[in-house]
């Protein structure tokens, strides 16, 4: 039996990926370890595609179910044009219940200049809880959307904001009675409104102009995940530096409270930026110009140097990503 969450790197290789055998000479990006977009040849410009699904929230599935796959496009530089949501409700739905989630989504997507361009919605015994695939586009001129191809030694490793936010968001949306055990008032709200912060389109946008050697918004498995599937699209090690990882206090809290780890929790909201040496200044001060605090968190190595994490002046290596820690809490309220 698997555990729940998304499949663990072998595996996906192994029963997905090695599954598909035919290959077009119009597809200039293919499916691969920590590769978060598709990307399509149409002529002066790439078509730049990424799906995903939202599982794991209830109250704020129709609002992250546009953030983000919009995020999987940022974080190949590019501004998100249009997306399709493929929405499937458990038996007992209500049209309220329908109209919240769309008018999540709608106001959502208008934040964002996105246009919902299609879909598909039912009701199916088939789940107990909402659940939402979302697939969204965008565009950039030929030669242009960011790649993690291009990770070379002596990058730094930048992220932005804190570690944390969605999984902490969802938790304090879907557990809050739990939760008044151990955060305030205030910081229920605090930590509720972390689901606000989960776009990472002005970063993405923002760095594709400064230019990098790979972005990659922090999923399913967290920072530490996020790194590894980095250094697994370039072939290179890494070191992360664990006392430079932002953490909010509300985050902190809900980890210690449900046992769990912070660096493994889902985090959209947050991009692992990869910046060349030579830009490091440029990539902060357009950070600052974007109002997104960032942090460098660590260097790039060569491959023999490993994945590995700095805590308390000893070097661990960094394991593969499994199954997120939300799921360690989500189905046990």
């Amino acid at each position: 039996m698997l555990k729940a969450g998304k499949l663990d790197s072998d595996l996906l290789k192994s029963l997905v990926f090695n599954k598909i055998t035919y290959r077009s000479d119009e597809v200039k990006v293919r499916p691969g370890i920590g590769e978060d977009c598709a990307v399509m040849d149409f002529g002066q410009y790439e078509c730049v595609m990424s799906t995903d699904p939202i599982t794991s929230a209830v109250s704020d599935i129709g609002r992250l179910a546009i953030h983000i796959t919009c995020n999987d496009i940022a974080s190949n530089g590019v501004q998100p044009l249009g997306i399709m949501l493929a929405v499937m409700l458990p038996e007992g739905t209500t049209e309220e219940d329908v109209a919240h989630i769309m008018g999540q989504a709608a106001e959502t997507a208008g934040e964002l200049k996105v246009e919902i361009i299609g879909g598909h919605t039912e009701i199916t015994p088939a789940v107990k809880q909402p659940v939402i695939v979302s697939t969204a586009i965008g565009k950039t001129p030929e030669g242009t959307s960011q790649s993690g191809d291009d990770m070379t030694e002596g990058d730094y490793i930048m992220i932005t904001k804190s570690v944390g936010l969605e999984g902490t968001g969802i938790i304090a949306c879907d557990y809050e009675e739990q939760l008044r055990d151990v955060l305030s008032e205030d910081e229920l709200e605090t930590a509720r409104g972390f689901l606000d912060l989960v776009s990472v389109v002005p970063e993405g946008v923002a760095a594709g102009k400064v230019g990098t050697h790979g972005m990659h918004d922090i999923t399913e498995g967290g920072i530490l995940g996020a790194a590894w599937e980095m250094c697994q699209i370039a072939g290179k090690g890494a070191e992360i530096w664990y006392d430079s990882i932002p953490v909010m206090p509300e985050v902190a809290k809900v980890s210690g409270y449900f046992d769990i780890d912070p660096l493994r929790l889902i985090s959209s909201g947050s991009m692992v930026i990869i910046v060349p040496e030579d830009k490091k200044e440029k990539m902060e001060t357009a950070m600052d110009a974007a109002g997104v605090p960032c942090s460098i968190i660590g260097r790039v190595k060569p491959a023999e140097y490993g994945i590995m994490l700095m805590k308390d002046g000893e070097l661990t290596e960094i394991d593969p990503p499994y199954a997120d820690e939300i799921y360690k809490v989500v189905g046990k309220q």
